[in-house]
């Protein structure tokens, strides 16, 4: 018998822990598993806010591929294309030119990019908070403003660079926010130029509350534990404008601020329009509860997805609902589909993947957080503890779990790291300058 070939398109939560699966399960006389990613590591994205705070160390909070994948073979690059009429997936590398791969079967989870909307000024002044690059830039960023308000003595530029603006008030704005205002708090003790009333921090969120994920009243005592610390928390208000860091809202008022991070939402890959997939209305493959693609009443064999590019039923709930685009959910069903997967190449047939939502849980900073689990309700410190053990579990590898463990524990001893590495953005920018031949004009 050949062995069949399992292509894994994107190596985030379902790639990695799919293909990690499928490797364990099924034996090199029964299939070859090939991952194409263009990173080298996949990025353990709830630990983003902690990495961009310097609570661990950002290369704890991604996993090496090869490292974990070392009976699958790696393709560092690109799909670019995907047509399953003829199992064929046009892959990118990093270098060179591009080349079609043939697959027996194919797990579709190139993830998902920031929602983004036609705003005038987004695009150049605002950034993301989906990847470790952008988690690295904000923190060096916000602590480079702190900088430049306490060197100029020009109150406009100081009062922008001290404006902090996040717009989204899910998980992932809620967090961010929370973790760089304390980190920024921590900072300023070593700014005696600057005070903390000066430092503003502003959540824009169009919708009537943050958290959606959660019940009402934890929502709310977020916002009170948030404005608590002095934030600017704006519900049912939406960013109209930002050109030139004029930021201007729906509720008519309008300030300078010098940063700009985009939290509001995400979307299926923009890959996903080069393939021959079905999709619903909100541009997600459609699939069966067992997590093979289907169009119409019809499986399209060989081909399976899931994550925040699949629309997977919840059969929890009523029908009509499906999965939510969570980390909890892309795990749990990267297990069943490499399951699956296993089942159908050994003549069996799949099963459907049914997992209730067993909650959420929540960083609001160093020791404060809230937590709804099973129904239980927690704030505060309990609550941050949880969030802290339930992710440290979730991470992939004993390796990076010992080590975000040991960040934590030199956090309780250690005073945290508050310096910027600007330099990293642009490294050659001194070496440029320097090998500068004479007599060239300077650029």
């Amino acid at each position: 018998m050949n062995p069949k070939r399992i292509l894994v398109v994107g190596a985030g939560h379902v790639g990695l822990y799919a293909a990690l699966r499928l490797s364990k399960k099924l034996s090199s006389r029964e299939a070859e598993v090939m991952v194409v990613d263009p990173q080298p590591h996949m990025t353990y994205q709830p630990f983003l806010p902690e990495a961009a705070a310097g609570n661990i160390s950002p290369r704890h909070s991604v996993v090496p591929l090869r490292r974990e994948l070392r009976k699958c073979k790696m393709v560092a690059g690109t799909v670019t294309r995907i047509e399953h009429a003829r199992k064929v997936a046009t892959v990118q590398p990093i270098s060179g030119p591009a080349r079609e791969i043939t697959y027996d079967h194919v797990i579709v989870a190139p993830g998902s990019v920031s929602r983004t909307l036609p705003i005038p000024g987004l695009h150049e002044q605002g950034i993301g908070f989906k990847t470790i690059g952008e988690a690295i830039y904000l923190r060096n960023h916000v602590l480079d403003r702190l900088d430049v308000a306490a060197a100029t003595p020009d109150p406009d530029v100081r009062r922008s660079a001290l404006t902090f603006t996040f717009v989204g008030g899910g998980y992932a704005g809620i967090e961010a926010l929370a973790e760089m205002e304390d980190m920024a708090r921590d900072a300023l003790r070593y700014y005696p130029e600057l005070k903390q009333d000066e430092v503003r921090w502003v959540l824009v969120e169009a919708t009537q509350r943050v958290l959606p994920e959660v019940d009402r009243d934890m929502g709310a005592y977020t916002v009170q534990q948030l404005m608590k610390r002095n934030m600017d928390i704006r519900l049912d208000t939406r960013l109209e404008s930002c050109v030139d860091g004029l930021v201007k809202l729906s509720d008519g008022d309008s300030f300078r601020s010098d940063t700009i991070v985009w939290t509001a939402g995400v979307k299926p890959s923009p890959m996903l329009d080069s393939t021959d997939f079905p999709r619903d209305d909100r541009r997600r493959i459609t699939c069966l509860p067992t997590l093979q693609v289907v169009d119409g009443d019809r499986v399209v064999e060989g081909a399976w997805s899931a994550g925040d590019c699949a629309a997977v039923p919840d059969l929890t709930k009523e029908p009509g609902n499906f999965c939510s685009p969570s980390a909890q959910h892309a795990v749990r069903q990267a297990a069943r589909m490499a399951d699956n997967i296993t089942a159908v190449i050994r003549g069996r047939e799949p099963v459907n993947y049914k997992h209730k939502h067993v909650g959420s849980v929540a960083s609001l900073g160093l020791h404060k957080g809230v937590a709804q689990v099973y129904g239980i309700k927690m704030t505060g410190w309990p609550a941050w503890v949880m969030h802290r053990t339930y992710h440290m579990s979730r991470i992939p590898s004993f390796n990076r779990k010992v080590r975000v463990v040991v960040d934590w524990s030199l956090a309780f001893f250690l005073k945290r790291e508050v310096v910027a590495l600007g330099q990293l953005h642009d490294p050659r920018e001194e070496f440029a300058e320097a090998s500068q031949p004479v007599g060239a004009p300077r650029v």
